[in-house]
């Protein structure tokens, strides 16, 4: 069994925010919805090329942002770590490195979508 995708909510009308965040600051490729599913809103981003989708962004009302469910997107390196939240920070997204140390055998950060759901960023530790 392996993860095929998880879902993040949004609410209506926040698609072009949404891929402010998970297309320009994470850096995610936005992907097309399967047709049926197109005319409900929201967006899809994968990580890589292939058929898994890491991100769906769907529309959800009432709206309550997640803020303990999350996310967790695992880069390579903590070079890659910090790089990404750089660019995360200077897209004006909010990024906490206050738990960097916390969970071993990782670095990471926490960061939040425009809707305030928490998004983590991890990487194995630096040499």
């Amino acid at each position: 069994m392996r993860l095929h995708h998880v879902q993040v909510s949004i609410p209506k009308d926040g698609e072009d925010q949404a891929r402010r965040f998970y297309g320009e600051a994470l850096g995610l490729t936005e992907v097309d919805k399967p047709p049926s599913l197109a005319g409900r809103g929201g967006c899809w981003f994968r990580a890589f090329d292939g058929d898994a989708v890491v991100a769906e962004i769907g529309v959800d009302s009432p709206f309550v942002p997640a803020k303990k469910a999350h996310p967790a997107l695992l880069l390579g390196s903590a070079k890659e770590l910090e790089e990404l939240g750089a660019r995360i920070s200077t897209c004006g997204f909010e990024v906490s490195w206050t738990d960097r140390y916390t969970f071993e055998g990782y670095e990471r950060f926490h960061c939040k979508d425009p809707f305030g759901n928490r998004v983590e960023i991890l990487s194995p530790p630096a040499g």
